[in-house]
């Protein structure tokens, strides 16, 4: 008797890169030697680096596997997440920031409600009680607003809208329609969950801010941009515009997909 197995489940994990050189080696390192609990692979998109990044990213690859993606010309982080999950193979998908904020060290307990079969998409939050929390107090407070005023507009709780670490399914990110070239790209990908009936859980992460200095690349216009952002993917951007087509199983009862 012939014993049929289920494939093994793979994440892809997207990182953009811009200008990271001087840390970018001990960055791939510490990604690649993570763990996971199932097969990955990692799409390094760097979005036209002036420095060494595209270099190191080219050698490193040679030695630990994974694809680099280029980007011209410079476009921005939301540019880099949007090729990467077009060219993403796995059955699901998230971002890695090319920084040390966020700790890989998380993605098992990321994972783990995806795999249960129960949730469809997965935050990594930042201010969860049982998160280890080390915040500067502006980013701090602006993070607070705009996801409570994302939580306002889109109708799902959550506590850390603009997180680095979201994973998908790769069905229901690959339909979205994205258009955030820059850092918008947060309040895009969750005004378009909300509009579906896709399971959303939150568990919570590690974090260890950078600063200005240390090359943090957002800034205070971004945060006047997310504002903007807010009202646009959730208010304005109809459910037929924000995907080409939403797949069937997170199509709202209410909305049914109009007819061409």
């Amino acid at each position: 008797m012939v014993t049929l197995t289920a494939p093994v489940p793979l994440l892809s994990i997207i990182v953009p890169v811009f200008n990271e050189a001087a840390n970018l080696p001990q960055l791939i390192e510490r990604f690649i030697s993570s763990p996971c609990p199932i097969e990955r692979e990692w799409l390094f998109v760097d979005d036209c680096s002036t420095d060494d990044s595209l270099t190191i990213l080219k050698s490193s690859a040679l030695r630990y596997g994974f694809r680099v993606l280029e980007q011209r010309p410079h476009q921005g982080k939301g540019a880099a997440v949007i090729q990467g999950i077009r060219e993403a193979t796995g059955d699901f998908i998230m971002i890695q920031d090319a920084d040390f904020e966020y700790d890989p060290q998380d993605i098992p307990s990321l994972l783990a409600p995806l795999l249960t079969g129960k949730v469809d998409v997965v935050y990594g939050s930042r201010f969860k009680k049982s998160a280890f929390q080390v915040h500067r107090t502006y980013h701090y407070f602006v993070n607070r607003l705009l996801t409570l005023l994302s939580n306002l507009l889109s109708g799902i709780y959550l506590t850390d809208m603009e997180t680095c670490y979201k994973v998908f399914r790769a069905d229901l990110v690959k339909a979205m329609n994205l258009q955030s070239r820059r850092f918008g790209i947060e309040v895009e990908l969750t005004a378009y969950v909300a509009k579906t009936r896709a399971r959303i859980y939150e568990v919570p992460i590690s974090y260890s801010p950078r600063t200005q200095l240390e090359g943090k690349k957002i800034s205070w216009t971004d945060g006047l941009a997310a504002l903007y952002h807010l009202v646009r993917f959730n208010l304005v951007t109809p459910l037929e515009h924000a995907f080409h087509p939403i797949p069937q199983r997170y199509l709202p009862a209410s909305k049914p997909w109009p007819s061409n």
